[in-house]
């Protein structure tokens, strides 16, 4: 729910880039989908698994073995036709996607599970001075990060938990 209905104008006219489309990525486009984001673009180089189902609610067992991004896209243009969604297929690192690339976007939403990625991710949005949301998870925790250039620490800057051996059960 909007809380200052003022600023849905600027909803609208964001363009949004969510890295990663498992399972914190599909809640996460989920709610942009719902929340006045139109312009969407949501990359990922991942395949559908069997093992992703039980908490990828966008997908089915018919899309096993089909893009992450691609079939995100179409599920959640199904539940939300007036908005736009540009699914791409590919590697978040590939020297195409430059800082130019990155600067075309208002916002940039990490969902990622890969720490080099969401190094580059940080990297790139740092250069470009684009802000980051920062997401992520650990068993039944979740986090996210605000970072804005010369305003908050970045991803590399903060610290990082030392590596758990066991896990509570």
């Amino acid at each position: 729910m909007l809380t200052q209905p003022d600023k849905l104008p600027l909803l609208k006219s964001s363009k949004v880039l969510l890295v990663g489309s498992g399972g914190v990525g599909c809640e996460v486009l989920k709610n942009l989908a719902f929340s006045g984001f139109l312009d969407i673009t949501l990359i990922d180089l991942d395949t559908i698994e069997l093992s992703n189902l039980n908490r990828q609610f966008l997908f089915r067992n018919k899309h096993i073995g089909m893009p992450k991004a691609t079939v995100a896209a179409n599920s959640i243009l199904q539940m939300n036709p007036n908005i736009s969604v540009t699914p791409i297929v590919d590697n978040i690192k590939n020297p195409k996607l430059s800082i130019n690339w990155f600067s075309s976007f208002q916002i940039v939403i990490n969902a990622l599970d890969n720490l080099d990625a969401r190094r580059h991710v940080n990297l790139m949005c740092q250069a470009a001075n684009i802000p980051l949301i920062e997401t992520g998870t650990a068993g039944y925790s979740g986090q996210t990060t605000v970072i804005l250039r010369n305003l908050t620490e970045c991803f590399e800057c903060q610290p990082k938990p030392l590596e758990q051996k066991t896990f509570p059960v």
